[in-house]
This record gives structure tokens, sequence and C-alpha cells, in this order.
């Protein structure tokens, strides 16, 4: 008997999976905050603990600007070069500090708000490593890996801010550097995005790049399109003086920041989870009062992220069921100060796209969104704890966002949606529900298809070469990176740029 019929229904319902869904089920910005890991009394603690390491113990490595100014506003010199920070200083400056703001996409339909309740994944990530298409080996990192990465996650919907997410090794300038990442964020996206300047001085003219993007001189900062990421507290409690510059340049330019704590438990920072809480809260504290001392109400991410190493051997990892907890507490501990909050998730110690790799990113990513983490860092395409970056992971991960998204969602439940007289209906009448008009209007309102799992029967799964993940993955990367070449500079501001910066691409 043919089966002819079958394969040509296949066919149908392969072409229409592949057209894309009417309305997005579960799009970026859904609500989280459901998954509390600590109790009111545990906040209470914890913030209690902060408040006292900032007065009684104080910060270390006081640049001296920032010594002066932390001064004017109510710290006090506990001597041995420690400055005080009192509650009633610190509780002031969480009073007034930015709740919510804007992170302003070049295409005004990607722009995100920051704060409240929503949640949005996005990457980071300093990547050394780029996990190769061709050879599935680790290779030093390029300024063409740079440029291909920002194009390829232009095609994501899921990735609601793209910051680089991996070092050009191959351009050892630190000014060259900053200059060229900047440009490839300029040039492959419109989507809000983000960097880091290696130095202050480097600020000024990255600006002015920024300024011809913008239109003119002072344009920029009057809508700015890029947030910087800055660590200007190292653990433990101490400022570091490089970083501090970078922050009082940035608010002279009107460039909003995530201020990125990142201490290591076991490391630079305890090895309890609750003693780890309290002096990272206090460390990101100390970045919130260094910034609206500076200026009030200033656009700040709340940027907590607890980082975890192995206890036996002292390596990173990124992965674990203390990763998963720490960044759900340190995001609910954010969101219970009423601040706008960053924490980092998906970073596997994986290094191939295995199993490893599909379970440490899908918890940690999953409890921070179900915890109210608004910008979740590193979901997007970070592997080997960091220190890689994979074309591969940012295709998979696009679907795991959009898993999340859907379970942040939630169920909606009403008279319609429960559906008596529907169900009435089917049950008296064809015995099922695959033809009826709920079922119909159900499908693309309440169900996610996924766009890489393979849902097929197995036979059919063999007959179509039995490709994993990784492979399916891979096929897609690549047509996307042979089909996608936005340029969002005109060819005006592009010849301005290279009249004024070395461009090395």
């Amino acid at each position: 008997m043919s089966d002819a019929p079958k394969r040509s229904g296949r066919k149908a319902r392969l072409v229409q999976r592949a057209a894309p869904p009417a309305v997005n089920p579960a799009p970026p910005g859904q609500i989280g905050g459901l998954y509390r890991p600590l109790s009111e009394a545990d906040l209470q603690s914890i913030y209690a603990t902060a408040l006292r390491l900032l007065a009684e113990l104080g910060m270390g490595e006081v640049p001296k600007r920032l010594w002066d100014d932390l001064i004017a506003a109510g710290a006090v010199d506990l001597g041995s070069g420690r400055i005080g920070l009192p509650n009633a200083l610190v509780e002031d400056v969480i009073a007034r500090a930015a709740k919510v703001f804007t992170l302003h996409g070049r295409d005004p339909d990607r722009s995100i708000e920051v704060g409240g309740d929503k949640v949005y994944f996005g990457t980071g990530g300093a990547a050394v490593n780029t996990l190769d298409l061709e050879t599935e080996r680790y290779r030093p990192s390029t300024l063409k890996d740079l440029h291909d990465f920002t194009r390829l996650q232009d095609t994501l919907d899921n990735v609601a801010w793209f910051t680089r997410c991996c070092i050009a090794t191959d351009v050892p300038d630190p000014y060259d550097l900053d200059v060229n990442t900047a440009y490839a964020l300029m040039k492959n996206t419109s989507k809000p995005v983000a960097t880091a300047f290696t130095f202050a001085e480097h600020v000024d003219p990255i600006v002015e790049m920024f300024d011809i993007v913008a239109g003119g001189a002072g344009k920029f900062a009057r809508q700015p399109f890029l947030k910087t990421h800055i660590s200007p507290v190292i653990s433990p409690m101490r400022f570091g003086e490089d970083a501090v510059d970078v922050v009082y340049k940035c608010i002279e330019h009107n460039i909003p920041m995530s201020c990125i704590t990142a201490a290591q438990a076991g490391a630079t920072a305890p090895a309890t989870m609750a003693g780890f809480l309290a002096q990272s809260l206090a460390e990101t504290l100390a970045s919130l009062v260094m910034v609206n001392v500076i200026s009030p109400g200033f656009p700040m991410v709340f940027s907590n992220w607890p980082l975890v190493i192995d206890l036996r051997s002292g390596a990173f990892a990124g992965g674990g069921g203390e990763t998963v907890l720490l960044n759900a507490a340190s995001a609910q501990l954010s969101n219970w100060l009423g601040l706008p909050s960053g924490v980092a998730c998906s970073m596997t110690d994986a290094k191939a796209i295995d199993a490893q790799y599909g379970v440490e990113k899908g918890m940690t990513s999953l409890a921070a969104a179900l915890a109210g983490g608004n910008l979740i860092y590193e979901s997007s395409g970070m592997t080997a704890a960091l220190l890689g970056v994979s074309f591969e992971a940012f295709i998979l991960d696009e679907d795991m966002h959009a898993m999340t998204y859907r379970t942040l969602r939630g169920i909606e439940v009403s008279e319609e949606n429960l559906g008596f007289e529907a169900i009435c209906a089917s049950v008296l009448g064809d015995g099922h529900f695959l033809g009826s008009p709920q079922t119909h209007a159900a499908m693309e309102r309440d169900h996610h298809y996924p766009k890489m799992a393979d849902r097929e029967q197995p036979r059919t799964w063999e007959e179509d070469g039995a490709k994993d993940a990784w492979a399916r993955a891979k096929t897609r990367a690549r047509e996307v990176l042979e089909t996608h070449h936005p340029d969002y500079l005109s060819a005006d501001q592009d010849a301005r740029i290279r009249a004024k910066f070395k461009i090395l691409s």
C-alpha cells in the first residue's frame, strides 16, 4: 500500500509549520517574580547585614574624586583608607534611584522598558574563544566573529538587547578594540546594545561615533541607544579606579549603565549562600550610591551577579544548583528593593552542545526568570563557563527563551478559555477537539511551536538524517550568516566614521 498520502500530508504540515505565526504567544517582557527562594525574614536579614557591612566595614581603595563626592554626601571616614556609607545615605539613595527607564533601540520598536516585573533575555560575556562552526573546536575569537554574532542575533526575536559576547583577540590595542567593538554594534543591529570602555579616555571619541549615527553632535545623549557595562566595585568591598573613572565619563555623556558586581562564592565572597548574598548586595549598593551621588536618579541596572567556583578545584562554575539558587535570590532581593535588576544565567560549563549544556542553561535561566530578573545577561550563546561562545548556541537558546516566556505568561482562566459549551459540543459531536473553533483559536494564541526542537516520529527522524540538535542548529546558523547582511549605517555615516576611526573590518 502506497504511503504517498502520508508523505504529502507531512509536507503540508511542514509548510504550515514553516510559516511565521500570526501572533507570538509569549513575546519578551513577560511578568516574573512568582519564584521567591527567600522569605521576608530572609530578605530583611540579608539587607540588614549588607547595610552593616557598608556602614561599619565600608569600602576600600576609593579614588580621590569619588572619596570627596561621597564625604560631601554624608559618607564617613573610617580610617585606614576605608569609607563608610551610613544607613541613612544608602536608604535615601535607594528611594530616589531610577526604578524604571527605557533602553532605546535605534529602531524604536525594539526599545525595551527596564524595571518593574518585566523579564528580558539578552547577551553578555567577553568570551576569548569561539566554537568554530566547521571544526567544532574552540579557537581564539576574532573581530569577524563579533560582526557575525551581532548580525546572527539581529534575527532572533527573543534576544531583547545585545552586548558584545566575545572579545576580538586579533585586535590587541585597547582603543582599537573599543572602537571596533562599538562599530560592529552600530553596523549590524538596531536593537538596544551595550559595550564596555577599557579606559575613560576612550569614551569621548567613541561618543562622537554615536553622534554620527544619531544624526549630529549631542544627539546620542538625548536618546542613548547604547548602555555600558562597568564593574566599579571589585570584590571584596573595594572600588576599582579605572572603572570609577569610566562611570564619571559615562554619566557626563548620559550613557545608561549596568554596574556589575561579580563576586565568586568561596573566592572573593563567602562560600555560604546567605553570607555571599549579603556581601554582594552591599557591593552593588555601593555602586548605586556612587552613581546617585554623582547624578541623582541616573539610569543604572542593579547588576548583582552571583558567580560560583567549584570549591574542589577553584574553577569558575557557570552552571549548577548554586548558580540556579543564588541568581534567583539576587533577582528577588533587587526587586524587593524596587531596583531594576540584572543577573547572569545560562553560563553553562559545557564545552559541547550536549545534555549538560541543555540542563544547565535551562535550569539557571528559568529560575532567574521566574524570580523576576529584569535583564538576564549571558543567556544566549555562552558556553565553557563564559570562556566560549557558539553560533549554534544562539540558535538553540532562542527556543529556550521562548519556552521560558511562555512559562512566565502562565494560564489565563476565563469563561471563554474554560469553554464549557465547547467541551459539550465536542463530546456530543465529533468526539474530539481537533477541528473545533476553540482549538483553532488557541493554536497560535496559547501554544508555542519551537523552531529547532524535533517532534517527529523516530522513523521520520531517521529518514531525515537522524540529526541531533547541534547539527540542526549548525544548519540554521549557516543559513542566517549566509543570507542576513544588514547594514544599519548609511554610506555617509560609514564614510564619516571610517575617516575618523581606524575601522578594521
